[in-house]
């Protein structure tokens, strides 16, 4: 039956037309913005996962920041380790010098003078961002455990936590003071070492302290027995500094890897984040055309079905 009040096939048409073009719509929205799930609306699961990913890999992006930050102090206080320890060397050399006969001390201390101060502007020297690992004053700088941001964690609860690298910097402390006075139990240029030494007689003697510390010693009334203690002392500094050096070292290369992982956990994220909301333009650009071409077919299917009822008139002619 043919009716000029209800048109069925245009009605379908129209229908069919009404289709394409949200199809088109969508399509034309993914292409533009580059997203398959832009909003909760297209995929509220798949957006909710993303949009925590995304929150966590900003946090990330800070850890990867503070890692820097952590690199770039453990460097310093190595770099201040390193010197000191070339430093100390020298004193050593110096004292050692000093133990032969006929060598003038008042004067080889005039050199060991010169490498104390060589040593303290070292230390006050060894600063990144406001923090000294060594060199430390009582009531200001303090010597404490560092905390450096390592990673942010998300369980499976979805509970957050923070890992943190640690490191006691009372460990690689070069100077301990109170003002200016510095303090023989901490620092190990400012402390006096408890060491054993060979005196005069060719005897060991075990377990005494120095009587001064290698910042402040002075070897110019020194008798033999007195520059052993003094030297076995130095040794002793040495070997504190080297070990303090060693794991300064190795935190800076547990926070380059820790960095390293950051950046690589950083990056899969943003991938996987990436499959899951992504258009592929390649697949959304055909659907384009193809949509293109139904909508170019449904604009004549409906001028088909109007100009139906137009046959109508030549009955009446």
């Amino acid at each position: 039956m043919t009716s000029i009040l209800t048109n069925n096939a245009a009605m379908a048409a129209l229908s069919t037309l009404r289709t394409i073009s949200s199809g088109m719509e969508t399509t034309q929205k993914r292409v533009s913005s580059g997203f398959r799930i832009e909003n909760a609306s297209d995929n509220a699961a798949y957006w909710s996962i993303a949009t925590t990913m995304r929150s966590d890999n900003k946090a990330l992006n800070t850890v990867k920041d503070a890692l820097g930050l952590g690199a770039a102090t453990t460097d310093v206080a190595y770099t201040a380790l390193e010197n000191a320890i070339s430093v100390v060397d020298e004193i050593k050399s110096k004292i050692t010098a000093a133990s032969e006969p006929g060598v003038d001390k008042s004067k080889v201390q005039k050199e060991i003078d010169q490498l104390q101060d060589q040593l303290m502007s070292i230390a006050k020297s060894a600063s990144f961002s406001g923090q000294n690992w060594v060199y430390h004053q009582t009531g200001t700088n303090t010597a404490s455990t560092q905390a450096i941001v390592g990673s942010f964690n998300r369980d499976n609860s979805g509970n957050i936590s923070l890992t943190t690298l640690e490191y006691n910097t009372g460990s690689s402390s070069l100077i301990a003071q109170t003002g200016t006075t510095h303090l023989t139990t901490a620092g190990i240029l400012t402390k006096y070492h408890t060491v054993s030494y060979t005196n005069s007689l060719g005897a060991t003697v075990a377990a005494v302290q120095a009587t001064s510390s290698v910042i402040s010693f002075d070897i110019t009334s020194m008798g033999a027995d007195l520059l052993s203690l003094t030297l076995a002392a130095t040794e002793s500094a040495l070997k504190d500094m080297t070990n303090a050096a060693a794991d300064v070292g190795a935190l800076n290369k547990r926070i380059e890897l820790q960095k390293n992982f950051v950046e690589d956990l950083t990056d899969s994220i943003e991938a996987g984040v990436g499959k899951l909301v992504d258009a592929d333009m390649n697949e959304e650009s055909t659907r384009l055309k193809a949509l293109q071409t139904q909508q170019q077919l449904g604009i004549q299917a409906l001028s088909i079905a109007n100009s139906s009822s137009e046959t109508l008139l030549t009955l009446f002619r």
